[in-house]
């Protein structure tokens, strides 16, 4: 058997902090691990840790018909050169390019595309023709079933199995890329007067940080001095969704609502928090969650898609309607004013996650189906 492996996601830095356990482990199993991807300065450190990369430049949104084709020719390219005994896509544009790049070469790949939610076009029950061309594109590159399948999640599972693009044995569900729970480990909240609130993800509408802000705006006649809601994360403005560094601030007082931007120690930032929710509209299955949850931290998000896997309403958190901003601030309240509450739920996080979501159990189960 040709125990190589090659791994395609859009940017480097992406699979440096979703899918680098797997390459490590591959290279533990005697396996030689490719990744393509685009750079964004990581290569060296990737190169270090003894895998072969290799520069492809992903656009997320590309629209130009010829550079799109090109990019598949380019990944056939390397496919056949490679001969490869695994292909594990990651994300919606590798899995539906690199499936049709690898029709027909040689060494015959398992095909492995990595389902991490449906992107801008499925969130929110969107109709566009973008989101027409997108399933086109998915049934012309899916439809003869030789590709396996990843799901996060039963909802994007049950979509595809409505594409008809399932068998029994070329799927399987795995919640999210794993987190470590050593390295995240069970903390309980710093002893603060003020209780901390968290959002962290990308500045999107999508992600309800428009919710979250404005729910905090309901309480703040009563909690203003005694709660602070903090939003980790910075704005990708090449999402449809994204809110403009001007708005944002406009709507952060830095004292009562804060916005941190960016932050490299998600691990510190959940330590300091009290209550982390994300009230997103559609996930695949958000790691950030999965991080808070490692840590010990009651979850306050959305019955929807992806994110209500992190949650039992009411025992280890609260799931809301999407958009329901009075739903959402009445579920922090609920939690600020019972601290026993707040202490009990985080614990029964921490234990869901290690049950479900841990990088031991993630790993083990995406090598049993490479295997």
């Amino acid at each position: 058997m040709n125990k190589r492996i090659v791994y395609i996601v859009n940017v480097d830095w992406f699979f440096i902090s979703h899918r680098i356990p797997l390459a490590l482990e591959a290279i533990k199993r005697g396996y030689e691990v490719f990744l393509v991807t685009k750079n964004t300065g990581k290569f060296g450190e990737l190169s270090e840790l003894g895998i072969n990369c290799i520069e492809v430049n992903f656009e997320r949104s590309g629209t130009n018909p010829f550079k799109e084709l090109t990019l598949i020719f380019k990944l056939r390219a390397i496919y056949k050169r490679l001969q490869p005994y695994i292909l594990h896509h990651v994300t919606l544009k590798p899995s539906i390019y690199g499936t049709i790049a690898a029709r027909n070469i040689s060494s015959n790949p398992k095909v492995i595309n990595a389902v991490s939610g449906l992107g801008y076009s499925f969130t929110n029950n969107r109709k566009s023709l973008s989101k027409l061309f997108l399933v086109t594109l998915l049934k012309f590159a899916f439809k003869n079933k030789s590709a396996n399948f990843i799901f996060q999640n039963p909802d994007d599972r049950d979509l595809y199995k409505k594409f008809e693009f399932l068998t029994k044995k070329n799927h399987i569900i795995i919640k999210g890329s794993g987190v470590d729970e050593n390295v995240f480990g069970y903390s309980l909240p710093l002893k603060n007067d003020v209780i901390s609130i968290i959002f962290l993800g990308r500045i999107l509408k999508d992600k309800g940080v428009l919710e979250f802000i404005n729910a905090a705006n309901i309480l703040k006649k009563r909690y203003y001095g005694k709660v602070k809601f903090t939003l980790v994360g910075s704005i990708d403005v090449e999402n449809p969704t994204h809110i403009t560094r001007e708005a944002l601030e406009a709507l952060c007082d830095q004292d009562y609502i804060i916005w941190n931007g960016f932050s490299t120690n998600v691990k510190q930032c959940y330590q300091q928090a009290d209550i982390v929710c994300l009230p997103s509209y559609r996930e695949g299955l958000p790691k950030s969650l999965i991080e808070a949850m490692a840590i010990g931290r009651p979850i306050i998000t959305t019955n929807t898609i992806g994110c209500r896997e992190c949650v039992e309403n009411g025992i280890n958190g609260y799931l809301v309607p999407v958009k329901s901003v009075n739903k959402l601030a009445e579920c922090m309240e609920v939690l600020i004013l019972n601290k026993n509450l707040r202490l009990a739920m985080g614990l029964r996080s921490r234990e869901k996650m290690v049950n479900e979501m841990s990088l031991s159990y993630v790993v083990a189960e995406t090598f049993r189906f490479y295997e």
